[in-house]
């Protein structure tokens, strides 16, 4: 597909990428994504807006990744969008019988009419041919957009939980029963958060939640009613060419006030047996994942356990890369290591299996990937963490977040790290009126 490309310089490029995210929520399909200027070996622009579907594909997880490949090979255009963590039910014998308060559909893909990427100050429009004409009226609209005014009846948000505390406890116990029998050796278990009957700004709340975040991997997405807010750090899949990236992230430790304090708690995240154990059997899994695709003998560990430093966390991070086959499909490459070993656990079918009895709630998009393919087959993906969905038809909100359980799992110590991970997002939910 022929897009017309249109580059402008910029004097301010802060105040151009506000006025371009709020430009945009004038549009029934968003997609926003946001690296915050975060250093990174791999990366293709800094901010990027792909908006208005000129074609879509919307499916359940049945035969999803086929009518995905199909989908990317008829487009052979750039396509944005998701895949729910439930499509994990297509490739193996599990099904999703938990409470689904959002319902996303499983899978959606969009080829955007308009899109605009941001690196440095920059500012490159690329607008399929039949509307090339309004690049230089958007650009003009653009500049002269002011903020969005937040609204002054938003409704009270209640978050509850979904697993009270003790209850908590127990389904840990209960996981660990399960690795001291064998039957797994560490799992991803989550718990939603929620809020019944509510309406938020999602504008305002991911702009606040962006903020005192700035995650590398930040996604704004809309598509009709439906929303996610997230400032996701980790990334899934990076395909560059023949290489492939994963970075998946286990280890988790929280920022403190005085640098000296600060510098020793990421020192000791580092050093910290358990946590490198957890990261140590995730590497071993996406390597045996990205063989499955890959060349003979190209599956190495770029970095192990190196820890990164974002505004609320310290996260141990490894970095494992490969080459893929020459004749693998893209979408092959996903299907082949989907879900991401980071949430699911090891042995990976028998840790879904377990969680989906302990959970209580369907992950749906959370624990899923969002990101995007461009015409030459590369793609870029996160991993659905640290996010907010939201249901604007059903005013339904949650958030989830899970913790790694080991053989050394302490359930009072996972509790905690989970109420760490959603302090964030139950601070923005709170506050953004």
């Amino acid at each position: 597909m022929n897009r017309t490309v249109k580059t402008y310089e910029v004097s301010n490029v802060r105040d151009f990428s506000d006025q371009l995210f709020a430009w945009s929520q004038q549009y029934e399909t968003v997609m926003w994504l946001d690296s915050n200027e975060y250093e990174q070996n791999y990366s293709s622009f800094e901010k990027a807006l792909a908006i208005q579907e000129f074609t879509a594909i919307k499916t359940d997880y049945f035969n999803a990744f086929e009518k995905l490949k199909e989908y990317q090979l008829v487009t052979k255009d750039y396509i944005f969008g998701y895949i729910s963590y439930d499509v994990k039910n297509d490739t193996e014998r599990i099904s999703s019988q938990n409470f689904d308060g959002l319902q996303f559909p499983d899978l959606y893909f969009f080829q955007p009419k308009k899109l605009i990427f941001i690196n440095g100050n920059t500012i490159e429009f690329k607008y399929l041919r039949m509307i090339d004409d309004e690049i230089e009226s958007d650009f003009e609209a653009i500049t002269n957009q002011g903020s969005l005014p937040k609204s002054k009846d938003n409704s009270e948000v209640k978050i509850k939980l979904r697993i009270h505390k003790n209850e908590y406890h127990g389904k840990v116990t209960k996981a660990l029963e399960h690795i001291h029998r064998g039957d797994m050796y560490e799992a991803n278990f989550c718990q939603e958060f929620y809020a019944e009957d509510c309406e938020i700004e999602p504008y305002h709340v991911f702009k606040d939640l962006n903020k005192i975040s700035e995650p590398p991997f930040a996604v704004f997405f809309k598509n009709e009613d439906r929303y996610l807010l997230s400032a996701s750090p980790e990334r899934y899949l990076r395909k560059e060419g023949l290489k492939i990236i994963s970075q998946p992230i286990k280890g988790t430790a929280k920022r403190l006030l005085s640098p000296i304090d600060d510098q020793k708690i990421a020192h000791d995240l580092m050093r910290d047996e358990k946590e490198r154990a957890e990261n140590v059997m995730i590497v071993d899994l996406v390597r045996n994942d990205l063989s499955k695709s890959s060349k003979k003998g190209s599956v190495r560990v770029e970095e192990l356990c190196k820890v990164y430093t974002f505004k609320q966390v310290h996260q141990l991070i490894s970095t494992v890369v490969s080459e893929v086959k020459d004749e693998v499909h893209p979408v092959d490459v996903i299907k082949d290591t989907f879900p991401m070993g980071s949430m699911t656990g090891a042995p990976k079918l028998s840790a879904m299996q377990i969680m989906e009895e302990l959970e209580e709630t369907k992950r749906g998009l959370y624990s899923g990937t969002v990101g995007y393919f461009t015409p030459e087959g590369d793609f870029d993906f996160n991993v659905v963490i640290r996010s907010i969905l939201y249901n604007a038809l059903k005013r339904y909100v949650s958030l989830s977040v899970g913790s790694a359980i080991t053989a050394k799992s302490n359930p009072e110590k996972e509790y905690e790290e989970c109420l760490l991970k959603a302090k964030a997002m139950k601070y923005v939910l709170l506050n953004s009126k």
